[in-house]
C-alpha cells in the first residue's frame, strides 16, 4: 500500500466516525474546494512574483542596451510560441476561452477533451510561456492565464478524490476555480464572483454559491497573507469631482468601448488569416515580424508599448504626468495585437486596462482636466475598454472599483460600462472570449465528431 493509499484509508476511517450524515457529506464536499483554493492562492502569488521579475528583466535590457531588444524580443516570442506548440497547444492565448469551453464540455463523454484544456501540463506550459513572453517585452497579462491555471488546479483536485468521496460537480469545480483565480490575480474577490456569474456560468448561482464564496475568500486570503493586503493599482484621488464630469465619462467610454471591440475584431481577423498558413515557416516569420515591429515601435516611438502596461496606469493615476500623447492608445492596442496573435501564452486583461487608461489620459489632456477629474476619466477608460473586449460591463466596473477602493465613483464606472456595452454592439454581438470559446469547442470536439454550432457562435472566426 502506497503512502497516498494509507492517507486515504485513514481519512475514510476518520470521517466514518462522524455520526451526523448531513454534516459529514457537507464537510467532505467542502474540503476539495478549500484545498484547491489554497493551492490556487499559493500558485498565483508565485506567478505574480515571477511575472514581475520578467517585466523587470525587460526594463533592465531596455535601459542597458536597447538594441538587444531586436534580438531578445524575437527570440522570446519564438521560444514562447514553440513551448506551447510543442508541449500543450491549448495553453496558447489568454486561458479564459479554454475555461469557458471546459465548462461546456464538463461531462463524462468529453472528459478526455477537458483534460487537453485543463491539466498540470497546461498549467506549467501556461506559466512558462507567458513568462518568456513577458521577458521579451510582450504586451500581455497574467490574469487570464491565472484563471486557466486555477481551473486546472481545481479539476485536478477533483480527479484525485478517492472513489468513496461524495461526488462533486466537475462543472461547478471549474467555474469556482476560475473565480478563485481571478480573485487571487487581481485581489478582487467581488470581481471574481461577478465574473463567474456574468461571463462563465449558465448554472444558477444557488447551486454552488457557498463553494464559490469560500473559494474566493480562501484564494484571496492566501494571496494577501503572502503579498499583503495590496490593491492592484492603489488609491487614486477622485475627490472634489466636477458636477458635469459624467459628460467626460461618456466621452471616454465611447472610444474606449469601440477601441476594445475593434481590437478584438482585428485579432480575430488575424487568427482567421493565420489559419490559412500551411507551414511552420510561415508561423515563424509571422512571429519574428510581430517581435521586430514591437521592438521598432518601442525604439522609435515609445517604449511604453512593451509589457502589461501597469506602469502606464499608475503613472497616469499617481503622478503629475497624467496626460498621454494621441498615439499612446494606438500603441497599446498594437502591442496587445502583436503579442496575443503569436500563439504563445498571455492574457489581454491587463493590456486592455492599460489601453483604456491611455484613452482616458489622452482625452483628459485634451480637455485640460484637473487631477481628480483626470483620474476618473482614466478609470472610466479602463472600464470601457475592458467592456469592449469582454462585454461584461458589471464585471469591468467592479474590478476597477476593487483595484482602487474608490466606492464614491461606482456610478460613474457603471455608466462607463453601460455606454461602452451599447456602442460596441454594432461591431460584434459577442465577446472576444465567446468567439474564441466556440473556436476551441469546434477544434477540440470536431477532431472526432461534429459539434452542433451554438446559436451564439454565428459569425465566430477561427483562432490559430
Amino acid at each position: 500500500m502506497t503512502l497516498a493509499d494509507r492517507f486515504r484509508t485513514l481519512g475514510k476511517k476518520a470521517f466514518e466516525r462522524i455520526t451526523n450524515e448531513k454534516f459529514r457529506k457537507n464537510l467532505l464536499q467542502a474540503i476539495p474546494y478549500w484545498i484547491a483554493s489554497l493551492l490556487t492562492g499559493l500558485i498565483a502569488v508565485l506567478y505574480t512574483r515571477l511575472f514581475a521579475w520578467a517585466e523587470k528583466g525587460t526594463a533592465i535590457i531596455f535601459h542597458w542596451h536597447f538594441w538587444l531588444m531586436f534580438v531578445v524580443t524575437p527570440a522570446c516570442f519564438l521560444l514562447a510560441w514553440w513551448i506551447v506548440r510543442r508541449f500543450a497547444p491549448y495553453a496558447r492565448g489568454s486561458g479564459i476561452p479554454q475555461v469557458m469551453a471546459s465548462i461546456e464540455l464538463a461531462t463524462p463523454k468529453y472528459n478526455d477533451k477537458v483534460n487537453r484544456l485543463l491539466s498540470l501540463r497546461i498549467m506549467l506550459v501556461k506559466i512558462l510561456s507567458s513568462l518568456v513572453m513577458a521577458l521579451g517585452g510582450g504586451a500581455i497579462g497574467r490574469e487570464g492565464p491565472t484563471i486557466q491555471v486555477a481551473g486546472s488546479v481545481f479539476r485536478k483536485v477533483n480527479e484525485w478524490l478517492p472513489t468513496w468521496w461524495p461526488k462533486i460537480s466537475k462543472r461547478n469545480m471549474i467555474m469556482t476555480g476560475a473565480a478563485a483565480g481571478l480573485a487571487a490575480a487581481f485581489n478582487t474577490p467581488l470581481g471574481g464572483i461577478v465574473f463567474t456569474v456574468e461571463e462563465l456560468t449558465r448554472t444558477h448561482i444557488s447551486y454552488f454559491k457557498t463553494a464559490l464564496f469560500t473559494a474566493v475568500i480562501i484564494a484571496g486570503l492566501t494571496a494577501q497573507a503572502l503579498l499583503g493586503p495590496y490593491l492592484y493599482l492603489g488609491y487614486p484621488d477622485v475627490s472634489g469631482l466636477s458636477g458635469s464630469i459624467f459628460f467626460g465619462v461618456i466621452l471616454v467610454a465611447i472610444p474606449a468601448g469601440l477601441g476594445g471591440a475593434l481590437m478584438a475584431r482585428g485579432m480575430l481577423k488575424l487568427f482567421r488569416w493565420k489559419s490559412t498558413f500551411r507551414s511552420v515557416r510561415q508561423h515563424v516569420w509571422y512571429i519574428i515580424g510581430c517581435a521586430l515591429i514591437m521592438a521598432a515601435l518601442a525604439f522609435f516611438v515609445d517604449q511604453r508599448i512593451l509589457g502589461s502596461g501597469k506602469g502606464l496606469m499608475t503613472t497616469a493615476l499617481f503622478t503629475s504626468a497624467k496626460y498621454n500623447p494621441w498615439y499612446m492608445p494606438l500603441l497599446r492596442m498594437a502591442g496587445s495585437t502583436l503579442s496575443f496573435t503569436t500563439g504563445a501564452s498571455g492574457g489581454v486583461f491587463a493590456p486592455a486596462l492599460s489601453a483604456g487608461a491611455s484613452i482616458g489620459a489622452t482625452i483628459s489632456g485634451w480637455l485640460h482636466l484637473a487631477g481628480s477629474n483626470s483620474n476618473l476619466l482614466v478609470l472610466s477608460g479602463m472600464v470601457g475598454f475592458l467592456t469592449g473586449v469582454t462585454r461584461t460591463p458589471f464585471t469591468s466596473a467592479i474590478l476597477v472599483l476593487e483595484m482602487t477602493d474608490r466606492h464614491n465613483v461606482i456610478f460613474h464606472l457603471m455608466l462607463a460600462g453601460m455606454v461602452s456595452s451599447l456602442v460596441t454592439m454594432p461591431v460584434d454581438r459577442h465577446s472576444f472570449y465567446d468567439q474564441l470559446k466556440f473556436q476551441y469547442l469546434r477544434e477540440i470536439v470536431e477532431e472526432d465528431e461534429p459539434l452542433p454550432m451554438h446559436p451564439q457562435a454565428e459569425g465566430a472566426e477561427p483562432e490559430e
